[in-house]
């Protein structure tokens, strides 16, 4: 039996689609909601998830948070704008049938304003969404939440997990920023520095190591400006982490 955990804050684009994903291969859908100020909360109580509001406490705290809500000891926890495609609702279905053990991942695949993006060192993008309620949790205090698996084996399903991430470039840069920002104060809480030419450097690397050694260009215009926003938001983490060091 399987619960799936989402959290949402102003998701009215996505959480339909999301949740409707998920229909067929869980027995609840919770979502946790940060006091939104769009639909979110109509659209949720329209399709009969079980909703709850909370203060944000970050990612980790406010996804552990949520699995404690869940009736049946598998989590499925997957974003807002997230979709279970038909391929990877057929293999969880299939590994429920068979039993489920240890902790699963699968590859996402990421729509980037329209594009579906193959490479930039995007994909495969693989995700352990999938594991026991009672023995893992999420960890991470600033950004990129990651889960404390312990020693359990992980599962490989096919199927991809499709992530409707940007709909304008504008999105990416705003969430990009946020990121580089958040990524910034991890790295000062760790007592790390960076000197006067790293944002630069570093951003260079970046776009070259994005462009050209992951193939973003197979991506298209969607791989150039992807790399080409990524390299910014290197300028702005150097650049905030110098600014905290000062």
């Amino acid at each position: 039996m399987l619960s799936a955990v989402i959290i949402t804050l102003n998701e009215e684009r996505n959480i339909g689609r999301a949740i409707d994903s998920l229909r067929e291969v869980v027995e609840e859908i919770i979502v946790v909601d940060s006091f939104s100020k769009d639909n979110t909360q109509e659209i949720c109580q329209s399709k009969g998830v079980r909703f709850m509001q909370r203060e944000w406490e970050g990612y980790a705290a406010t996804k552990n948070f949520a699995n404690t809500l869940a009736s049946y000891p598998y989590i499925l926890s997957i974003d807002a704008d997230e979709v279970i495609s038909p391929e990877l609702a057929v293999a969880i279905k299939q590994a429920k049938r068979e039993g489920l053990t240890g902790c699963y991942s699968f590859n996402r695949l990421t729509n980037y304003c329209g594009h579906w993006i193959r490479h930039s060192g995007w994909y495969p993008d693989e995700k352990v969404r999938m594991f026991p309620n009672s023995q893992v949790q999420w960890v991470g205090e600033y950004v990129h939440e990651k889960l404390d698996l312990g020693s359990l084996p992980v599962h490989k399903l096919t199927g991809d997990l499709y992530h409707y991430s940007y709909h304008v470039p504008q999105d990416h840069r705003v969430r990009a920023d946020q990121y580089s920002i958040l990524t910034a104060k991890k790295l000062h809480a760790q007592g790390k520095t960076a000197g006067l030419a790293k944002p630069y450097l570093s951003a260079i690397g970046r776009f070259i190591r994005m462009y050209f050694f992951k193939l973003g260009l197979l991506d298209g215009a969607a791989g150039l400006r992807i790399a080409y926003i990524s390299s910014l938001s290197n300028i702005l983490k150097y650049k905030e982490l110098r600014r905290l060091s000062k």
